[in-house]
This record gives C-alpha cells, structure tokens and sequence, in this order.
C-alpha cells in the first residue's frame, strides 16, 4: 500500500524536528564551548597534541549535546517521524569527515582547523532547510570563508585562531536559531523548556 504526505505533513514532520531538537541550538552551545577549550589549549599544548585535542572534542561535546538538548527542547520527536532517520544521519555525517581530519592531521597538524572548518560548513548547510533558518546559511558560507580567509591572512599562527572563530560562530547563531525553532512551533523560547524535562 503506498502511502502519500501533503505539504502539511511534511511542514508537521519538520516543526516536529525542531520542537524536539530546539533548532539544533544545543549543539551550537556544546560544541562551541569545547572549540573554545580547545583554542584555549592550542596556545600552551605542542601543535600536534592541539591537533589531536581539536580533532576529538567530540568526544565531549556529543554527550553535552545530548543533554543539553533534553532540557531545552520542547518535545521529543515521535519514532514515526518520517524525518526521524535523517536528521539522525545529518547529526551524525560529520563523523565521515573524520578520514580528512587524519589526512589533514598526517600532513601538517596546523592545517586541521580550517579543514574542520570547511567539512563543519557542508554539514550545517542541510540544517538551514531541516529547521528553515537561514542562520545555518550563514554559519556554513561563515565557517568556510572566515576559517579559509584566517588561514590565508596567518599562515601558521592561525590554528588557535581559527578554533575559537569556529566558536563565535556557533554561539552567535544560537539564539537565531532558537528563537526561529519556537516561533515555528508556536512557542515562546526561553518559557517552554520545562516539557522537555518531563
């Protein structure tokens, strides 16, 4: 039996998407917070070990992320969602990007942040029709363009610099994205979060 979806369903699929995942804000934090740790680290740690530290902040982050978002989201996302298995894939596509990172890190270790930088850009450029906010646009088109034109103007220096552009960036989409993911479904952030928790 085939089984058709109208636009509503769909535009209900996304809301949904949103309202459980607080517009992906959770991650921008998370992940934003250990970029910072990590650009921190790279100006006393041996560029190698900064390399490393930046490469598997992940490791951190991910568990943060996952937190985070239970408190702050709005809903959970029903198992029926027919973008359930998607926005699973789009969270986790990233870790694809990891072979470059090594490839990168095996070659020069000081040219592992602005390779980070441009696969982070390819993997948010999906998010800004997932949640419908132009705000992950601008953060892929910023990330690449910004950690590429640091790393053309620095030279070497650049590595610290880079990671902690890659957390200005996170944090200051936070709130666009947020807000955008409440007035889509209908709630105001900031009030709503405790649905989350239950």
């Amino acid at each position: 039996m085939t089984t058709t979806h109208t636009p509503a369903d769909l535009r209900q699929a996304l809301d949904e998407v949103s309202a459980s995942s607080a517009g992906g804000a959770p991650f921008l934090i998370a992940f934003g917070t250990t970029f910072v740790i990590a650009a921190l680290l790279a100006f006393v740690l041996p560029r190698p070990v900064a390399a490393m530290v930046a490469m598997f902040q992940g490791a951190v982050a991910l568990p943060a992320a996952l937190w985070l978002e239970r408190r702050l989201g709005w809903r959970r996302m029903a198992p029926t969602n027919p973008l359930h298995a998607l926005s699973a894939q789009l969270a986790m596509s990233q870790n694809l990007a990891l072979p470059a990172w090594i490839v990168a890190y095996s070659l020069n270790p000081g040219a592992v942040p602005v390779v980070m930088a441009a696969t982070g850009a390819a993997h948010f450029l999906p998010y800004a029709w997932l949640h419908r906010s132009r705000a992950y646009g601008v953060v892929a088109v910023a990330l690449s363009l910004g950690a590429f034109g640091l790393q053309l103007g620095l030279g070497a220096a650049a590595f610290p610099y880079i990671l902690l552009f890659v957390a200005v960036v996170y944090w200051s989409a936070v709130p666009f994205v947020y807000r955008r993911a409440g007035q889509l479904v209908g709630r105001e952030p900031g009030l709503a979060s405790g649905e989350a928790a239950a």
